[in-house]
């Protein structure tokens, strides 16, 4: 199957569901991690992200290697939103401007938090941590 063919088959659902999708109020607070949490986040990656992050999460997924640019790969390089997990809930649902990263509306509210937490196991222990905060001049 040519590559084209491939990313059409893949983005197609996306782009029909996308449109139908409804707005829900946002969630009162995040879903803590737990558990359970973190397995529904690994089912919605393996569903929806592996296409193109890889099931490592490492950016050679099937549809991923003929992207450019390359999807994020999670396990070494750094996040354009950053690593925080309200961060990469934003890249979820409003897609990354500049990559291929496109929005998730179709995912509900909790299943945006628990891929978000799950993508967050992936990477390496230094970049999990996050960063400092700036000093306000």
């Amino acid at each position: 199957m040519r590559r084209t063919s491939l990313l059409r088959l893949t983005l197609l659902p996306l782009a029909l569901t996308a449109g139908a999708a409804l707005a829900e109020p946002p969630p009162a607070k995040p879903p803590a991690p737990t558990k359970e949490i973190l397995e529904k986040g690994k089912t919605v990656f393996a569903n929806n992200c592996v296409p193109c992050h890889g099931e490592k999460g490492d950016g050679a997924g099937p549809v991923g290697v003929s992207l450019n640019p390359r999807p994020r790969d999670f396990t070494k390089d750094p996040f354009k939103q950053g690593t925080a997990p309200e961060q990469i809930v934003k890249s979820i649902s409003e897609g990354v401007p500049g990559t291929m990263m496109v929005a998730w509306p179709q995912l509900s509210e909790e299943e945006r938090w628990a891929a978000a937490y799950y993508v967050r196991t992936l990477l390496p222990p230094a970049a999990a941590k996050p960063a400092p905060a700036k000093a306000k001049k």
